[in-house]
């Protein structure tokens, strides 16, 4: 991407290359300042093509053609359309698993056993342990994540905590797990071995979750929040009514780990989910009077398209079950494809090699090579708006720079995943923030603020690598550090 840039001999200053950026910032900031929690739903798509425009025209002024700009647009475009046909999914996903009384099941079950006192501390722990072994984030929160903001929003409890407890658990796991794709592109991007990765992830990941579960266990033990009990109950009883719930129907949660465990690709496991609850649906739920069966699997095919639709007498159980389908997405698809060109034009411009560039020249120390892949990483989340690219962009961009330097290529992939991983859901306009936004129903700058082990571990890997704490380097490194009388025998 960067190295393209170069090739066509574009190469504008500093001064240039931080101007869409400024532009960008700017004009979120009049966003949010303006329109509040409903700046994803359009204004920050216009920042961000604004800044495109913006970045398009230093190209521009650079002797880069706009037709080659567009081809970059659509490259890049192309390149998140697996996680654009998997948001799709997953919406019709949540709404199959809503009518299919999987969803209600969790949360009358998860009401039963989840104690106010000690709530957000336990969301966080229950999505960290099943992501860890689904390995993916999206799904999770797509299917407890939603469940757990059910209970949230029946409880009165606080809708924008329990979003950053979920978001920090599903986070852990999916850092943490081997069958997460970011765990495995990270590390094969730097030249580390999986289990190597993860052994060393541990060092940073460890500390910043106890920090996470300290924060919320506290906020749960000392919030004055009152739970509404009644409106609890009046959910559990409303859903009781409406669905049959039983413990079977948490199979299908179980189900979805299970595919994830035998490495079944994202997209195809999400539409076997889906087939398993229409199936799971016709089968326990009851139909409608006078409904026949052809009837009933047309309705689960518009439930996949629009979302299922509650009809209650409560508006707190209405605005709670009607939710999901395709077209819940479509915002979301529209927030990620600026955001998609917006990327291309800073990469093709020659903007992003010059700002990399320049963060590579800051690094005095050998060890701070890091946190110039770290601060790569945060602006590829800002810029490139996936994290898929952020860690590509925190990997490709140093590799020969730490193997040089004498580093393990542990240090650089566990970098990527602390700065890149983790920080892709604290921005709006990144795949990871518009998804989670989308999909749990909390603002990514209501929920930002508590997603505490996300803000934490960047933290964390700053004092690791300022303090010179678990750097590790290459044998030949380390001896070529020590005195001479430590390298060459005394006896020679």
């Amino acid at each position: 991407m960067a190295e393209d840039a170069d090739i066509s001999g574009c190469n504008p200053g500093l001064l240039e290359a931080v101007l869409p950026l400024v532009c960008l910032f700017v004009l979120l900031a009049l966003a949010v300042q303006v329109f509040g929690d409903m700046a994803t739903s359009g204004p920050v798509q216009v920042a961000l093509m604004c800044a495109g425009f913006c970045g398009g025209l230093i190209g521009l002024r650079n002797n880069v053609s706009w037709s080659e700009l567009e081809t970059a647009v659509s490259s890049l475009c192309s390149m998140v359309m697996v996680p654009v046909l998997l948001l799709l999914s997953i919406g019709g996903l949540i709404a199959v698993w809503i009518a299919a009384g999987v969803i209600p099941s969790l949360i009358v079950y998860g009401a039963d056993l989840l104690h106010p006192a000690i709530f957000y501390a336990a969301a966080l722990v229950i999505c960290a342990i099943v992501a860890l072994a689904s390995g993916s984030a999206w799904t999770t929160a797509a299917t407890l994540g939603v469940a757990l903001i059910g209970i949230a929003q029946a409880s009165g409890i606080s809708l924008p905590v329990t979003a950053g407890a979920i978001i920090s658990g599903v986070y852990f796991g999916d850092k943490l797990s081997p069958l997460s794709d970011t765990t495995n592109l990270s590390s094969s991007m730097a030249g580390a071995g999986l289990f190597v990765h993860i052994r060393y992830l541990l060092t940073t990941t460890l500390p910043a979750f106890m920090i996470a579960f300290v924060f919320f266990l506290t906020l749960s033990l000392m919030s004055t929040q009152e739970v509404d009990a009644a409106q609890l109950e009046l959910l559990t009883s409303e859903l009781n009514e409406k669905f049959r719930i039983s413990a079977y129907l948490i199979l299908p949660m179980l189900g979805v780990i299970g595919l994830a465990i035998f490495r079944i690709p994202p997209l195809p496991a999400i539409a076997v989910s889906i087939a398993v609850g229409i199936i799971v649906g016709l089968v326990f739920q009851s139909p409608e009077a006078g409904e026949g069966l052809a009837q009933r699997v047309f309705g689960y095919w518009s439930m996949v398209a629009n979302g299922y639709h509650a009809d209650s007498g409560s508006p707190a159980v209405q605005a709670l079950l009607s939710r999901g389908g395709m077209e819940s997405m479509l915002s979301t698809i529209w927030l990620i494809v600026t955001a998609m060109f917006f990327s291309a034009m800073m990469d093709r411009s020659g903007c992003l090699a010059k700002i990399v560039k320049s963060v590579i020249g800051l690094m005095r120390k050998d060890r701070h090579i890091f946190l110039g892949a770290g601060a790569t990483a945060l602006v590829g989340n800002t810029i490139a708006a996936d994290q898929y690219l952020s860690i590509v962009l925190s990997t490709r961009m140093y590799v020969d720079e730490v193997r040089t330097r004498g580093f393990r290529p542990e240090m650089l992939s566990r970098t990527a995943e602390d700065f890149g991983t983790v920080t892709s859901a604290l921005v709006p306009w990144n795949t990871c923030g518009a998804f989670m936004s989308a999909t749990l129903g909390v603002a990514t700058f209501s929920y930002m603020p508590f997603c505490v082990f996300n803000i934490v571990s960047p933290m964390v890997a700053v004092f690791y690598i300022s303090m010179n704490i678990a750097v590790r380097r290459c044998p030949e490194a380390d001896a070529l550090e020590r005195p001479i009388e430590e390298v060459i025998p005394s006896s020679i």
